[in-house]
């Protein structure tokens, strides 16, 4: 019998081992394709995605071994060789895909010593598949109706045994069994959803160390098959998981410790006094949050990574509101931006435009002839598309030269951010039209809060500030409160925008580090404007997002020791609605939901300056 050369076959094998080769350094999460024959591409799909057992069940019929499960489902031409040996013999002689070593379990479902005489004619063809004794590219382990065990040695390599038991263990012949295989059945019922209970945690792990302690990896079979199950079975040092969807199981395990996130040290919340909260008092201030791509899942990851507490989660007043754009049911963070800024609906990408093309005028211009100063902070770029729908008017977001150009033009009183190449690129210094529009450019932060000028600018990067995980340290709640005490001193009403941009970073790169990190770094900004606000009495804080980043969901964590799981489910912004906190004055006026855009009509009424719009 020799191995196949089909073209149309390998073409097929090409195109399996490019789209789904597993990633390198995976190798460790073995997966055991069980059923394998069932797999519309059998072998194959297996193969490709790293699997580190496959199985065929075989039967046979007029001395040939068939795949199948029973006699009634048998189909010509699916034999053992034609499934599972020639394609294996061609993955091996054109080098295909990352050429690891596995498993090929054979469960014989006829009588075993016909059978197993049977394949090792059909294996002697193959000897190149195994003529590396020391590390063969593939090992038969025969399950299923097996040879007595005092037989086992009459067989030649490569062919070993699986053993299914942990209790008759007496005078094992080890050196020809490769694993031991037991029914997940026999030791629990889960159905892979919620937990393991305890009791049969210590039965699964008793039958662990029976195979352990002989030297020999386990799998369990009629396992749950989810990824709750396939974690699970993971942590309790199951060495191969059982599995109808093996490439699915290998990218789930593979990427796990991607996914989870321990947080080294929890910061310490700040907790309100609550004395203004929900009251009728005037408000003199507005502090607007925003955590850029921060929805309610990446919210709670840095709560429960965080000593279960955040500051945010202290507050009583809470909305949702929705994020659509004027042109999109995702929005951008441009068109988001707009809506918070001007109470208007934009398309993804414009910065502070009506769909029109005409300007939209933001808060810092809607709320400058009533003796308002307004200031920024972000730790993105100063004209990154959230702090620049509160001061620009373009187009475009990619247009950053001529955002640049409209700072100076603004009302804005405060800038506090990165990107200070930004505005020096160009034929005109954009740097010199800020201070000839009455910016004094501090030097540090510490500087910016003695300034004494009307107006007080701080670049703290030249180009985009680095994350937290790249030492950007304590810079955003600092810079909030440097930004809080520049403009307070001024004895005017204020509003402060505060971004917080790495949020939405972490969430496009699938970084739980980052979100988990960036996310309570913006809960220490939140603290310094509530703890503000409770010595002032008369200013409202806001804490939004403009939209969510990643489609987050959080299957696991461990509050104890501040573990937290995130699954993403896109690179991209979703049109999840985000949560809205209020605090301070008439702050149960924002509970609901709504549009965005009703963020800019809220404030408007709630500052007693809705009938002069």
């Amino acid at each position: 019998m020799k191995p196949s050369k089909n073209a149309s076959f390998l073409t097929i094998a090409c195109w399996l081992i490019t789209c789904l080769a597993a990633p390198l350094g995976a190798q460790d999460i073995n997966i055991h394709s069980h059923n394998d024959y069932l797999q519309q591409i059998p072998f194959w799909e297996a193969y490709a995605s790293g699997t580190a057992s496959i199985e065929a069940d075989v039967i046979l019929r007029n001395d040939t071994l068939f795949v199948a499960h029973e006699k009634e489902s048998i189909r010509t031409g699916h034999t053992l060789s034609s499934l599972y040996l020639e394609p294996m013999v061609q993955a091996k002689r054109l080098q295909l895909g990352s050429l690891h070593p596995f498993i090929l379990l054979v469960d014989f479902k006829t009588e075993a010593y016909a059978t197993m005489h049977q394949l090792l004619k059909e294996l002697e063809p193959y000897q190149e598949l195994w003529e590396d004794r020391e590390h063969p590219f593939v090992k038969i382990v025969i399950s299923g109706n097996r040879p007595e065990k005092k037989d086992y040695h009459r067989y030649p390599f490569p062919v070993f045994f699986d053993y299914q038991s942990v209790e008759d263990t007496e005078s094992l012949p080890l050196d020809k069994i490769e694993l031991f295989s037991l029914s997940f059945r026999s030791f629990s019922q889960w159905n892979g959803k919620g937990r393991l209970i305890d009791s049969d945690i210590v039965q699964l792990k008793e039958a662990i160390r029976v195979a352990h302690q002989f030297g020999k990896p386990i799998r369990f079979w009629a396992t749950p098959d989810s990824k709750t199950a396939w974690k699970a079975l993971h942590e309790l040092g199951v060495d191969y998981i059982n599995t109808d969807h093996p490439g699915a199981a290998k990218s789930y395990l593979s990427s796990l410790q991607n996914r989870l996130y321990t947080h080294p040290t929890p910061r310490e919340i700040y907790r309100p006094t609550f004395e203004s909260d929900g009251t009728d008092r005037r408000v003199k201030n507005v502090i607007l949050l925003i955590g850029d791509g921060n929805g309610l899942a990446q919210l709670s990851a840095a709560m429960y990574a965080n000593n279960n507490q955040l500051t945010l989660t202290q507050l009583k007043n809470l909305g949702l509101i929705k994020t659509q754009s004027a042109d999109d049911f995702t929005t951008d963070s441009a068109a988001a931006g707009t809506a918070l800024a001007s109470g208007q609906k934009a398309k993804n990408r414009s910065i502070g435009m009506h769909p029109d093309g005409t300007p939209a005028a933001n808060l810092p211009e809607y709320l400058a002839p009533y003796g308002f100063n307004s200031g920024i902070i972000t730790t993105d770029h100063l004209t990154g598309a959230t702090p620049a729908a509160f001061f620009a008017h373009q187009p475009e977001r990619d247009l950053t030269r001529n955002i640049a150009s409209d700072l100076a033009k603004s009302p804005l009183s405060l800038f506090i951010g990165g990107g200070k190449i930004d505005f020096l690129d160009g034929e005109t210094i954009e740097l010199e039209n800020l201070e000839k529009s009455g910016f004094i450019l501090a030097s540090s932060l510490r500087d910016l809060v003695t300034q004494k000028g009307a107006k007080a600018g701080y670049f703290a990067s030249n180009q985009g500030l680095p994350k937290i995980s790249g030492g950007r340290r304590d810079f955003l709640p600092e810079a909030t409160k440097a930004g809080i005490d520049f403009l307070n001193s001024k004895d005017q009403p204020f509003f402060l925008m505060i971004e917080s941009a790495y949020i939405d970073s972490g969430g496009h790169a699938n970084e739980v580090g980052t979100v988990i990190n960036e996310g309570i770094d913006f809960d220490q900004a939140v603290a310094e404007a509530v703890r503000f606000a409770d010595g002032d009495g008369h200013t409202l804080v806001l804490i939004t997002a403009d939209h969510e980043t990643g489609g987050v969901t959080i299957p696991q964590g461990n509050t104890a020791d501040n573990t937290v799981e995130l699954e993403f489910s896109t690179e991209d912004h979703t049109g999840l609605m985000v949560p809205v906190f209020a605090y301070g004055p008439h702050s149960h006026k924002f509970r609901g939901v709504y549009e965005n855009t009703e963020i800019f009509s809220k404030l408007i009424k709630v500052l007693e300056l809705e009938s002069s719009r």
